[in-house]
């Protein structure tokens, strides 16, 4: 290959990952969106949990049992949950116990990442999330 010809070819590579490559790898925090843990129902429910983070910080967490109010603190790559008290629940043994998990869980995060639809929470356990686009 010429000189030319790679000068013209390290220009293109560096115009096209320095426009377009900050734009795909940079996609924002679904505010006010609904977002699904990725996991199946347990036995003897239908309901999965279900994230929902406003713009100005107020989060909702719809668990396997129960909902609490949260506040949460996002930034570009960073996240931070804080859960208020769950209620009591009547309900199985199993899902208590994953109400449990996931809120500990979820006061864990400290980073967050998009794919797409897929968003992750970064901690000690990941937690990945979709979207609900209904």
């Amino acid at each position: 290959m010429t000189c030319a010809r790679w000068r013209l070819c390290w220009l293109v590579w560096l115009a096209i990952s320095t426009f377009v490559g900050p734009a795909i790898a940079s996609e924002e925090f679904p505010f006010d969106r609904e977002l699904m843990l990725d996991a199946a129902p347990m036995r003897g429910s239908k309901r999965i949990p279900i994230l929902e983070i406003a713009g100005n910080g107020v989060a909702s967490i719809q668990l396997w049992c129960t909902s609490v109010r949260a506040q949460a603190n996002v930034g570009a790559d960073s996240i931070s949950i804080i859960a208020g008290p769950a209620p009591p629940a009547q309900c199985a043994p199993e899902r208590q116990a994953g109400d449990e998990n996931l809120l500990a869980a979820l006061a864990q995060v400290t980073n967050w990442r998009r794919r797409g639809d897929v968003i992750e929470l970064l901690g000690a356990t990941t937690l990945r999330f979709r979207l609900m686009t209904n």
